[in-house]
Order: structure tokens, then C-alpha cells, then sequence
């Protein structure tokens, strides 16, 4: 000990030592008392080691995993902040994108012929009714596009140039699903246009152990006819939000508008992810040594018009947002003849859609159609 030490203070162990230069004058007088010197100086050192060394309170967490998990729950509380901010900051509607449905009440304006202005509400089959025009079909139709109808049909039989607005009084009621790691699940029920962020902001943001991605399940129009039913575009579409590029990149893109019946899921951290040309797709529990193929079994196995031998898994490499492709044939997988990979957390399974299989099927559906329309004598 090379400097002069007056005072030392050891907090867990409650000693306290003070004056060192008075004590070692005193017991240096004769060799008893060295010797008695030296042990308490041993016993000093002894103590301040064990202030400096003492273990760790009984239930503390290692740091490296307090650390991980202190940097996921500052991502989602960032997430959350900058989904409010949209939220309260966006100015910006969006009416413009509103497709007009049923109960909606349109306020019409002329302005060439104010007889021609009025206020009508949408039916149940998604018709109004105008001067002149006599009935329109409205559903389906941003108010741009009933303006442009309009105007087409009055500049070709009764007027040159006409100025027409069509301005959305009244919204019908809508209703959105909304599960998952958020604050506030349920079914929301709003007016007017709404996007992703004003349903995460209505729910209170996200939850600490939410997922990266956001799922939205949009159901096929019920109103559509019989044959409009067997197109691809009539069944059940799955989109796909990265959360990251949502909030913290602010990429709009991703900000999706939402439609009645909409369901939007938000998958607890801890899941795989498994789209495309499958039953049903979505996010699933990832288990131990869960394989490629049972994944794909989750989600109740592949459609008739899948190229499972093209399937893809996505996956995170560790490098920022870098992700890493593999390519795998599940074909080869369940005949035994290749290895079933294992997948990891938060992996994305892609099956694309076969452009052979797909015309195909349609044409298949196309002659059985045309076949059952003509009696067969046997």
C-alpha cells in the first residue's frame, strides 16, 4: 500500500477503518507488537477482497441475458412510439382508396344543373339512384371513380363538360379481427377508411413478446357469383407485414388499408411462418427439431396448384436484416428421399404456385363444366 490511507469503508460487510498511521505507531514499539501489526494487516487485506469479490445477490440475472432482453423490449417500446406518432401525426386520410359499400350515404353535386344534385344512400345490393341517370352501381367504386361515371354518362347523352363531386357523407360500420401480441385484442368496429397503423394504434400497440411479422387474413367476397367463386382471386389472400418496416423504417408500403372481415394476427415471438400454395397458412408454435415437413402439415398441407418442389425458407442470417434463401423439394422430402431440414425461429416457408398444375386444373374445371351442361346417353 504505497500512499497514505486514511479511511476505508467496506459497504456489505458494515466495517469501517479509520486512522492506520496511529495504529501502526502504537504497535511498532516492540516485536509483539509487529507481529500483532502484520496479522491485522493480513485480516484488512483479507476483508477488503471479500467487499471487492463477494458474489452477486441470490437471484440476480447474468447480465448477457438481462441485456437481450432489455434490447427487445427497447425495439417493441420504440415500435410502439413511432406507431403512435403515425398515428396522431398523419394527416394524410384515406378516403381517397374508400371503396363504396352498402349503407354508405353519397352526397352528389351537379354543379352544371343543381336539380341534378343529391343525397342518396347505397343499397343493399350496392345500387343508387339518380335524376336522369335513373340506376347506378356503386359498390366496389372509390368516389373518384362514381365521379367519372357519372360524368361519362351525363357528357354522353345530356351535357358538354359537366363538373361532378361525389362526397362520402356517411360510412357504413366496419368490423376488423385483431389477435395476437397486441395490447388490446377483439373486434373493432369503425367508419370510413382505416390502415394497419390505426388498427395497431387502436389496440395500444404491441405487446414485449410480439413477433416481427403481422398477418392479415383477408377473406373471399361473399356477394360473388357461383362462377367468380372458383377463381383464384375469390379465395381467402394472405398478406404478409414486416413490423420493422412498418414502424421503425416507416415504409407505407406496408401500411395496408383493411376491408370488412379482415382478420390481422400478430404472432407471439417464438414461431415459424409458412405462406404461399398451402391450406393454411400463418404463423405457428415452433417446438424442438420441428422439420420442413411437419411445418407444412401445420398448415394443413399443400393445395392442388403448389410447386413443393420449389419451396422456399427465408431465414434470418444474424447480419442486420440480411436473410439467407434455401430451396428445398418437399416431394423428395416425403417420399423418404432427401433429408426433412429442421427449421429455426422466425423462419419464413414460401410455397410457390405451379404455372403447369395451375392451367391445368383451370382447364380441367373449364371442360367439366362444359361437359355437365350437355346430357350424356350411355
Amino acid at each position: 500500500m504505497g500512499g497514505k490511507i486514511n479511511e476505508c469503508v467496506c459497504i456489505n460487510k458494515g466495517v469501517r477503518v479509520v486512522s492506520f498511521e496511529r495504529v501502526k505507531m502504537v504497535l511498532q514499539k516492540d516485536d509483539r507488537s509487529r507481529l500483532v501489526f502484520s496479522s491485522l494487516m493480513l485480516f484488512f487485506w483479507v476483508l477488503m477482497v471479500s467487499c471487492a469479490s463477494s458474489p452477486p445477490p441470490k437471484g440476480a440475472v447474468p447480465p448477457e441475458v438481462s441485456m437481450k432482453e432489455f434490447a427487445s423490449s427497447r425495439q417493441v417500446k420504440e415500435m410502439n412510439e413511432k406507431l403512435m406518432m403515425s398515428a396522431m401525426s398523419s394527416k394524410r386520410t384515406l378516403s381517397q382508396d374508400y371503396r363504396i359499400g352498402p349503407d354508405d350515404l353519397l352526397e352528389i353535386t351537379v354543379f352544371e344543373d343543381e336539380k341534378l344534385n343529391k343525397t342518396v344512400r347505397v343499397s343493399s345490393q350496392g345500387n343508387i339512384s339518380l335524376p336522369l341517370l335513373g340506376i347506378l352501381k356503386a359498390k366496389g367504386l372509390t368516389g373518384s371513380e362514381l365521379e367519372k361515371e357519372i360524368r361519362d354518362l351525363l357528357t354522353e347523352k345530356y351535357m358538354k363538360d359537366p363538373h361532378v363531386s361525389v362526397f362520402i357523407k356517411e360510412y357504413r360500420n366496419q368490423q376488423i379481427s385483431l389477435m395476437g401480441a397486441v395490447s388490446k385484442p377483439g373486434v373493432y368496429d369503425f367508419t370510413g377508411q382505416k390502415a394497419v397503423l390505426d388498427l395497431l394504434a387502436m389496440a395500444g400497440g404491441l405487446r414485449d413478446d410480439a413477433g416481427p411479422l403481422l398477418f392479415l387474413i383477408r377473406p373471399p367476397n361473399p356477394e360473388t357469383s357461383k362462377k367468380e367463386k372458383d377463381l383464384d382471386d375469390q379465395k381467402p389472400r394472405t398478406y404478409i407485414v414486416g413490423l420493422e418496416d412498418l414502424l421503425i423504417k416507416g415504409d407505407q408500403r406496408m401500411n395496408l388499408p383493411l376491408l370488412h372481415g379482415d382478420v390481422v394476427n400478430v404472432p407471439p415471438a417464438g414461431k415459424i411462418f409458412v405462406g404461399g400454395e398451402v391450406r393454411g397458412p400463418g404463423g405457428f408454435t415452433i417446438t424442438k427439431n420441428m422439420t420442413l415437413s411437419q411445418a407444412i402439415t401445420l398448415a394443413a398441407g399443400l393445395t392442388p396448384k403448389a410447386e413443393g418442389s420449389e419451396t422456399r425458407i427465408f431465414r434470418y442470417s444474424g447480419k442486420g436484416n440480411e436473410k439467407e434463401l434455401l430451396t428445398f423439394n418437399v416431394y423428395t422430402i416425403q417420399k423418404g428421399q432427401a433429408e426433412d431440414p429442421t427449421v429455426k425461429e422466425n423462419d419464413i416457408i414460401f410455397v410457390p404456385k405451379s404455372g403447369t398444375k395451375t392451367v391445368l386444373i383451370e382447364f380441367w374445371d373449364l371442360l367439366r363444366g362444359r361437359i355437365a351442361g350437355f346430357p350424356v346417353a350411355w
